[in-house]
């Protein structure tokens, strides 16, 4: 069985159901999260939350690249990307969960901390 994607929505449910919030509070919560992440971002600071990871912007410049199709040189504007690099601990936790799931969708793999999306 396929896991579900973690959705604004579910997040919102999960702070519905952990902190007892009413739905539009925890709405609320989560859209101030989102939002305090995107604008640190733009600003040019990062975002480090602990036992899970970084967020930053960072700088590319101006490449050339390769028309797979054609073969033919194109220039590739400077731009900023977003990257996120994962913190040991949640690299760890992630590798202790998969090593666990049978992945054969038995539903015998994952234990139970794995079958809830949060």
């Amino acid at each position: 069985m396929a896991r579900p994607t973690v959705t604004r929505a579910l997040l919102t449910e999960r702070v519905h159901q952990e902190l007892g919030l009413s739905r539009r509070a925890s709405a609320q919560l989560v859209d101030d999260v989102l939002e305090e992440v995107a604008q640190t971002l733009v600003d040019g600071g990062s975002v480090k939350i602990s036992k899970f990871g970084s967020f930053k912007l960072r700088q590319k410049r101006e490449r050339v690249g390769r028309n797979p199709k054609t073969g033919i040189d194109a220039p590739i504007s400077a731009r900023k990307v977003l990257v996120f690099r994962a913190s040991r601990t949640f690299k760890h936790e992630v590798e202790r969960q998969l090593a666990t799931w049978d992945g054969d969708g038995s539903g015998r793999g994952p234990g139970p901390d794995m079958r809830d999306p949060l």
